[in-house]
């Protein structure tokens, strides 16, 4: 992985939490960069981003000032990501980072190449997003 693909990584997930990029502005921009997939743990608060030789970058995210609920609620979850998907007013993604760890969501794994994101709850229940139609 050379300087500018961590660098890459690095603007995208400051973007994402600095609400300056969105979720599709994120997915173009890795992409463009050889970037495969990219992971998001809650509980260990990090970003992992992945190329596709298997090599990847693990940065420090923030931490989600909410408990993780024991139970894997996918409706509240699924609120959430409408709520991204359509930027309501007022909408931040460490809003959405809260409101998914408050369904139970312990991390999502985003597949540029599959077009889905998988959110996994805490006792390894998943939800698969797929990316909506441009």
């Amino acid at each position: 992985m050379n300087d500018q693909q961590k660098a890459t990584a690095r603007t995208c997930l400051e973007g994402a939490e600095g609400n300056t990029m969105t979720f599709p502005q994120i997915v173009g921009t890795l992409m463009e960069a050889g970037f495969e997939s990219y992971g998001i743990d809650f509980r260990r608060a990090t970003a992992t981003y992945y190329l596709a030789d298997g090599e990847s970058i693990e940065l420090p995210a923030h931490r989600v000032d909410a408990d993780l609920a024991p139970t894997f609620d996918v409706a509240r979850l699924q609120a959430a990501i409408r709520q991204a998907q359509q930027l309501v007013p007022g909408y931040t993604y460490k809003g959405f980072c809260e409101k998914a760890v408050s369904a139970g969501c312990g991390g999502y794994i985003v597949s540029f190449s599959g077009r889905r994101a998988l959110y996994i709850g805490r006792t390894a229940e998943t939800h698969v997003e797929h990316f909506p139609n441009p």
